[in-house]
């Protein structure tokens, strides 16, 4: 068996059939067929079963494909880090940013990222549903997630700073007349909310539950971005990481009194290696709230 051979697997198995993973591989695909077959004799199992929808992974399948993803992330890494030695590190960074912490900062470490490194590239999962997060951990794939809380040693995360929530409104709203929002005063406000089981829908629900007032739902949006431009044309309104503010809409949002605060928290994978450290580095350079207080958006 070859991690080669893995590769073919593991692409076999995200698009559904052996004809999409070779041209994404850029491989013959009677040769990976052929490949397929090889490692399938040579486990004595069926990796793959045929369905009108495509290949998809038999039960056997699943499990052996869980190890051969953890096995060509470990060997990327391995590679990476002897480049990196050279200065000339390469590969995948996967990173997973939950309740849409860092809008501003990560994009910029990640630039500064790549003008040092040209070779890496980036994955990002952007505000995943916890359910999501946790399996995108069960699978080893990720290298670095900003999140608000984790479990994880102190060795492996670090906190960034605050990222406070804020409340966007339309144009011409009275709430936009003071220069924070009580929360009270949110009664019979119709929301644009996230998707259901997300940490930044949970940060709304605790909020009208602590204070007593009823959640009346207009739409679901998935990005944080897309809640903005919505309360901003008065579908209802949006809470945000003050962060996640689109340039030019900054006069629509307002901090809530007293302020509603999340802590900015990187978690590394427990084995990270150069790109992982030197993005966390990166990070810590950028500006986040050092104190649960609002300050202005620049």
């Amino acid at each position: 068996m070859s991690l080669r051979q893995y590769e073919y697997a593991l692409a076999v198995a995200e698009h559904g059939s052996v004809t999409a993973a070779a041209e994404l591989l850029h491989v013959a695909q009677p040769s990976m067929s052929q490949q397929i077959r090889n490692l399938e004799r040579e486990l004595g199992v069926r990796l793959f079963a045929r369905t009108p929808s495509g290949l998809v992974p038999t039960i056997v399948g699943q499990a052996f494909l869980r190890e051969a993803e953890v096995a060509v992330n470990a060997s990327r890494r391995a590679k990476a880090t002897a480049r990196a030695g050279a200065e000339d590190l390469a590969g995948e960074l996967v990173v997973s940013v939950q309740m849409g912490f860092g809008t501003r900062q990560l994009p910029r470490a990640l630039g500064a990222l790549r003008r040092r490194f040209p070779r890496l590239e980036f994955t990002v999962f952007e505000e995943p549903s916890s359910a999501e997060l946790e399996r995108l951990g069960r699978r080893g794939v990720l290298d670095l997630a900003l999140m608000a809380a984790c479990e994880q040693t102190p060795d492996d995360a670090h906190r960034l700073g605050y990222e406070e929530f804020v409340v966007m409104l339309s144009p011409g709203h009275p709430l936009l007349n003071g220069d924070r929002i009580d929360p009270r005063s949110l009664a019979g406000e119709p929301w644009v909310r996230f998707d259901r089981d997300s940490a930044l829908d949970g940060v709304l629900e605790n909020l009208l539950r602590d204070n007593e007032l009823n959640l009346t739902t207009v739409a679901r949006v998935s990005q944080t971005a897309t809640a903005a431009r919505w309360a901003a044309h008065g579908l209802g309104a949006a809470l945000i990481p003050a962060s996640a503010v689109p340039h030019g809409h900054e006069q629509l949002v307002r901090p809530l009194s007293p302020g509603l605060t999340h802590p900015v928290i990187a978690v590394l994978r427990s084995d990270a290696g150069p790109a992982e450290t030197a993005l966390l580095d990166l990070l810590r350079q950028e500006t986040w709230a050092e104190t649960a207080s609002f300050s202005p958006i620049p």
